[in-house]
């Protein structure tokens, strides 16, 4: 290639390609991607809801599934019940401030959470305490704890009724793993609404 920066590009596609390959061949985290839709399909049948958070790049994230779930994915539907716990600047910031930053989401998880909600924790490292003491909350209201990490987010897994541990140790990878499972449960939580009558 005349442009070594080509290879750069190249060579950050195979590793994708690779970390993709892994996932898709790891039969305990298709599975989970799958039980994780489901418990979300009969929460939003009980007239639950799906309450997300993370930090950065899985804040983003977050923000990304509650408006897919709100919206749509692919098909009309029914609007249905998410929410992204990072984007009340105003609750972020008084909560930080009057309490701390490891407070935000778990005070508003008790705030808006209720017995049967799905929780989904994103984040890439597994050791986010703002996470865990989110996780740790729900726990205590009896909200469905779902996480997602990476290779080596142990702190996680004792928090969680369900996880998908990204098979990577770079957080740019965990992050397009994290995304694309995402993705595939909306899928399916979608296929499972379309049809369903809109409220009025």
């Amino acid at each position: 290639m005349a442009d070594p920066r080509e290879q750069t590009v190249v060579d950050y596609f195979r590793r994708s390609r690779e970390s993709f390959d892994r996932a898709a061949g790891e039969r305990e985290l298709i599975a989970a991607t799958v039980a994780i839709a489901d418990r979300i399909i009969a929460t939003l049948r009980a007239g639950g809801k799906v309450l997300l958070a993370g930090n950065g790049g899985s804040a983003a994230d977050a923000q990304h599934i509650a408006a897919e779930l709100v919206g749509r994915f692919v098909t009309d539907r029914a609007p249905l019940a998410a929410i992204a716990l990072t984007t009340d600047t105003s609750a972020l910031t008084a909560i930080g401030n009057d309490y701390s930053f490891e407070e935000i989401f778990a005070r508003q998880l008790r705030a808006l959470g209720r017995k049967g909600d799905v929780f989904i924790a994103i984040s890439t490292s597994g050791r986010s305490p703002n996470i865990l003491a989110a996780l740790k909350a729900a726990r205590e209201l009896g909200i469905v704890t779902a996480g997602f990490t990476g290779a080596k987010g142990i702190h996680l897994r004792a928090l969680c009724d369900l996880a998908i541990f990204a098979p990577s140790d770079e957080t740019a990878l965990i992050q397009q793993l994290h995304i694309a499972a995402l993705h595939a449960i909306c899928s399916l939580v979608e296929q499972a609404f379309v049809g369903a009558p809109h409220r009025k």
